[in-house]
């Protein structure tokens, strides 16, 4: 399935970082698009990862016998001390240039890698988005949001055990690597908590109650939620002056499946779907955002009294989401409350109401997938 990030585009001016959760397709797109052009290094292959991690500076041998100077090292967590070669490299006469991609960036944070001072610019690859699925034939509204988007998962023939095993794997693989983590059984209770909470305001002391865990504790699991590549954070909106805002943030998990899974479902109600479908909205604009390298905050906006606006686009775009097959102007009243503070360009509301509308008050209503869309023709913003 074709993705929308290039990573010829990507790496034209400079070397980068490719950051993805595991599953999301990241040694898959390299072969697909760089096959011809690119000496790859996978550090999964065992003879490879043993001879540079006893000689790092093996890799200019390595590289040396081969006409390309665009070079790929896969899972770069696993050898964190070949980014000073690789830095040496890039300031050679070499004239190399680097995709360094990686599942995880909690070994190159925790032992103070080289991250190459500029070097290297970040990119990021998610789990297939709406719009990709839809450019293929291949998108299925009830399939996406009760399994999400990871290629294997999403098109495989059984996509709750698959997901189930994928936990698994994180928890043995990814999550015990992790010296911190001594109770593995505790991190599963903290991640049932969480996805429980998946796309709310994040409350540590509640977390930490139903997981039988330290709130202290569930803060150093969250950083290892977000270094792994599961979890994204979104930050409170902080301009408001009329009505006093929060200013604690909320979290959503990087694929509908992942948080889904993890409380055992596997058939997902439609009546139950509004946290989902949320959660969809929220994947495709990160997306968008992160594939188009714009510097456009997403932020939301929730006050004390509770009214709340689930994004905020920069200081331009306010988004409500409604899982609702019918809105109206009922629905609009907490955009309007938010318009009193700021004059934003657009108030949106996106839902499965099928048919588009102007409300008299010039919030626009878009379904779903014109809203998808739109975001993607570069229509909204």
């Amino acid at each position: 399935m074709e993705r929308f990030l290039k990573l010829s585009n990507l790496l034209k001016k400079k070397s980068h970082f490719l950051f993805g959760p595991r599953a999301s397709g990241k040694s898959f797109l390299v072969q697909q698009q760089l096959r011809e052009r690119a000496y790859v290094i996978d550090l999964l292959n065992s003879d490879i990862y043993l001879t540079l991690q006893n000689r790092p500076a093996g890799i200019q041998d390595m590289i040396s016998s081969s006409s390309h100077r665009l070079i790929v090292i896969d899972e770069i967590q696993r050898i964190p001390e070949l980014l000073n070669e690789v830095h040496r490299l890039i300031e050679g006469p070499g004239d190399y240039r680097f995709l360094l991609t990686g599942s995880s960036a909690r070994r190159l944070k925790r032992e103070n890698a080289n991250m190459l001072g500029g070097r290297a610019r970040r990119a990021e690859l998610f789990p297939l988005t709406i719009h990709e699925l839809k450019s293929a034939g291949k998108f299925d509204l009830k399939r996406y949001l009760t399994f999400g988007g990871l290629p294997s998962i999403y098109l495989g023939e059984e996509p709750y055990e698959d997901l189930r095993d994928y936990i698994d794997t994180y928890l043995n693989e990814e999550v015990k690597l992790e010296a911190k983590v001594r109770n593995l059984p505790h991190f599963a209770r903290f991640l049932s908590a969480c996805a429980a909470c998946n796309g709310s305001v994040i409350n540590y002391t509640k977390i930490g109650n139903d997981a039988q865990v330290h709130p202290n504790t569930i803060r150093e699991h969250f950083e290892i939620l977000q270094d792994t590549l599961l979890a994204k954070v979104v930050l409170p909106w902080k301009e408001a002056k009329k009505r006093k805002a929060i200013a604690t943030p909320k979290f959503y998990f990087i694929d509908c499946g992942i948080s889904n899974a993890i409380q055992r479902v596997k058939n997902l109600n439609p009546t139950d779907s509004g946290r989902s479908f949320e959660q969809a909205v929220f994947l495709e604009l990160n997306a968008f955002i992160s594939y188009h390298r714009l510097d456009e905050p997403l932020a939301f906006w929730r006050t004390r009294d509770q009214s709340e606006v689930d994004f905020i686009i920069s200081d331009h775009t306010a988004i409500e989401i409604k899982a609702a097959d019918r809105v109206g102007p009922r629905d609009q009243k907490n955009l309007l409350k938010l318009s009193e503070e700021r004059t934003f360009k657009q108030l949106l509301i996106v839902s499965n109401d099928p048919i588009p509308k102007t409300l008299q008050t010039g919030v626009q209503c878009l379904p779903f997938l014109d809203f998808v869309e739109r975001l993607w023709e570069r229509d909204l913003f």
